[in-house]
């Protein structure tokens, strides 16, 4: 199984990282989205755009995606009807997995990108969660535009989605992970054992 929606992640993530010093945001936007992601963006634009090693680059990166990144809820998103018909120990087991695949998405990509600038637009209501509009621009690319969907529900401001190219990161990955087990006669254990060759593989490919 392939986690399908990394290249949106990754582009959607580097469109945040520089957002709060590279532009204004409008007087209405929520203080705290405001400050998250400024905060946010200015240490993640020293890491991409530094000449240190990409070992070093996920060192460093990790702990700002799992402090920033709501990987717990976005995980409980993408296994759908399924989260409910899980055991708590499959629960237990899935977000450990998740929280590896969605981490090894992330950082495989961070030396892909060098000299990025960005933009942000307007930031809007999306239910009970901020979206922010922002615009990547990557040499000898075309510019890519998406929503960052920060949210509330954890006690203070995480990413929960990103929207680009046509379709939301988490709605793509929950059919994905919702076919695959139909699939296998809906079992959340074989989609279990899924992850863990994705992860397997994931390491033995770093390993050579």
């Amino acid at each position: 199984m392939k986690f399908l929606s990394s290249r949106r992640l990754v582009t959607g993530a580097l469109a945040l990282i520089c957002a709060g010093s590279l532009s204004v945001l409008p007087a209405y936007a929520a203080t705290g989205t405001r400050q998250f992601i400024e905060t946010f963006g200015t240490k993640l634009v020293a890491i991409v755009n530094s000449p240190i090693s990409l070992p070093e680059k996920k060192t460093r990166v990790l702990p700002l995606i799992q402090q920033d990144v709501d990987i717990d809820a976005i995980g409980r998103y993408c296994l759908g009807r399924y989260w409910k018909l899980a055991t708590p120990e499959q629960q237990k087991q899935y977000l450990e997995l998740f929280h590896e695949v969605l981490v090894n998405a992330i950082t495989d990509k961070l030396g892909d990108y060098r000299g990025v600038s960005f933009t942000i637009g307007s930031i809007s209501k999306s239910g009970d969660d901020d979206a922010v509009e922002a615009t990547l621009v990557r040499p000898q690319q075309p510019p890519a535009s998406m929503q960052w969907i920060v949210g509330y529900a954890s006690g203070g401001p995480k990413v929960v989605d990103v929207i680009g190219e046509g379709a939301s990161l988490r709605l793509t990955q929950r059919q994905d992970y919702s076919s695959y087990i139909a699939r296998n006669g809906g079992s959340v254990d074989a989609l279990l054992s899924a992850l863990k060759r994705q992860i397997a593989h994931h390491s033995d490919a770093a390993a050579n």
